[in-house]
């Protein structure tokens, strides 16, 4: 999540809904102070990859509402958004924390509905997504490196 902060908070701030990227670059590095040039070029293009922004005709737009999107009263981001994580990884973790049981248990429920919902015929993200379906775990924001895991397999 602190990553779609970080991409939604100069759209909030500016109350703009696209940006140039000499713009962003600029909020993020000089105006916020968060981070340096090189690495607000880096998260512009990780929030491309991830499916949180896209650039058309050099204007860069949030691919989701930033107007919903909480900012924090003196929000900083970590170091953590320019971290590669596990997309798959990831959803194991938010649901065996809405069950309050630990991943083990839910990777063994994952392959269940693999082998016996599927006959194998499943992918692991995939089975995940059902699974959040079934807990009621929000993973909206994990479908875009989800599907490019599932592309990659």
């Amino acid at each position: 999540m602190t990553l779609r902060t970080t991409i939604a908070a100069p759209f909030r701030h500016t109350r703009k809904t696209g940006m140039r990227k000499n713009e962003l670059v600029y909020y993020y590095a000089l105006d916020r102070k968060w981070m340096s040039t090189e690495q607000a070029n880096q998260l512009l293009r990780r929030a491309e990859e991830d499916g949180l922004i896209r650039q058309e005709n050099g204007i860069y737009s949030p691919l989701f509402n930033s107007a919903e999107v909480t900012i924090p009263i003196g929000f900083k981001p970590t170091s953590a958004i320019f971290e590669r994580n596990d997309p798959t990884q990831e959803l194991i973790g938010r649901i065996a924390q809405a069950r309050n049981v630990e991943e083990t248990q839910i990777v063994a429920e994952m392959n269940l509905v693999i082998k016996d919902g599927f006959d194998t015929h499943l992918l692991p993200p995939a089975a995940l997504v059902i699974l959040a379906k079934k807990y009621h775990v929000p993973f909206e924001d994990l479908q875009g490196p989800l599907m490019k895991s599932i592309r990659k397999a």
